[in-house]
C-alpha cells in the first residue's frame, strides 16, 4: 500500500460519520416534520390566493424533510456528498413561482430542512417564530387602498366629458386606462378610488346615453 492509498483511506475515514444511528435520523426527521407541519398551517392561514393550492402546501412540508435527509446524508460520508452534488446538478425545475409569498415559504422550508439536518434545530425554531411574527406585523400595516376598475359603455363618444365630470364628483383619483370606440359607441375602462362606490355607480347609470356600467375590484398593485 503506497502513500497515496494511505492518504485516501485516512481522508475518507475522517469524513465518514459512524455516529448517525437510526434513532438519531428518526429524531431529526420527526423534529423536521413538526416544524414542516407548522409551515403548512401558517401558509394555509396567510395565503390570499383565490384558488388555494393544497398540493403546493404539501410540497412545502415535504421539501423540509427531504432537505434534512440530504443534509444528513452529506454529513454521513464525503463520497455521498460528492455524489449528491453531481446528482442535484442535473435537476432542472421548470415550474415558475408567480406569487412572491410562495417563494418566501419555499425558502423557509429549505432553510428549516438545512438547519434541522445540520443539528441546529434552535435556529429553525427561532427562524420560524420570527418569520411568523414578521409576516403578521407587515400584513397588518396600513397601506393605500387598491383602486377599482370602472367599465362604462356609452351610446355616443361625445358623452365622455359628462361622464368624467360625474366621476370627478365622487373620486379624488381617477385615470382612463382604456378607450375603445366602434360604430360611434364608446367603451371606457377607468381606474378610480372612491369612498362612495355604490352612489357613484347609481349616478353614472342615471346619465343619458349610458348603456351599462360595472365596478370591478382587482388584486393589482396599489397606486399612490
Amino acid at each position: 500500500m503506497g502513500f497515496s492509498d494511505i492518504f485516501k483511506n485516512s481522508f475518507l475515514t475522517s469524513y465518514t460519520s459512524d455516529n448517525i444511528s437510526v434513532i438519531h435520523i428518526t429524531a431529526v426527521l420527526l423534529i423536521t416534520c413538526l416544524i414542516a407541519c407548522y409551515i403548512f398551517f401558517v401558509y394555509r392561514l396567510f395565503t390570499r390566493k383565490t384558488f388555494y393550492s393544497r398540493t403546493f402546501n404539501i410540497s412545502l412540508a415535504a421539501v423540509s424533510v427531504i432537505t434534512a435527509a440530504i443534509i444528513l446524508a452529506v454529513q454521513a460520508s464525503i463520497v455521498i456528498s460528492l455524489g449528491m452534488v453531481g446528482a442535484l446538478s442535473i435537476v432542472r425545475f421548470r415550474t415558475a413561482v408567480k406569487e412572491p409569498m410562495d417563494l418566501v415559504f419555499l425558502f423557509w422550508s429549505i432553510a428549516v430542512g438545512i438547519c434541522c439536518g445540520a443539528h441546529v434545530t434552535e435556529i429553525a425554531v427561532v427562524l420560524s417564530a420570527l418569520l411568523t411574527i414578521l409576516v403578521i406585523v407587515l400584513d397588518r400595516l396600513p397601506v393605500g387602498r387598491a383602486p377599482m376598475i370602472l367599465v362604462v359603455n356609452l351610446a355616443e363618444g361625445k358623452l365622455e366629458p359628462d361622464l368624467m365630470k360625474k366621476v370627478g364628483e365622487f373620486c379624488k383619483y381617477y385615470k382612463i386606462k382604456s378607450r375603445n370606440i366602434a360604430l360611434g359607441k364608446c367603451n371606457l375602462v377607468i381606474e378610480v378610488r372612491s369612498a362612495k362606490e355604490y352612489d357613484m355607480v347609481q349616478a353614472i347609470e342615471g346619465l343619458e346615453g349610458v348603456e351599462s356600467v360595472s365596478l370591478i375590484s382587482h388584486d393589482g398593485e396599489v397606486t399612490f
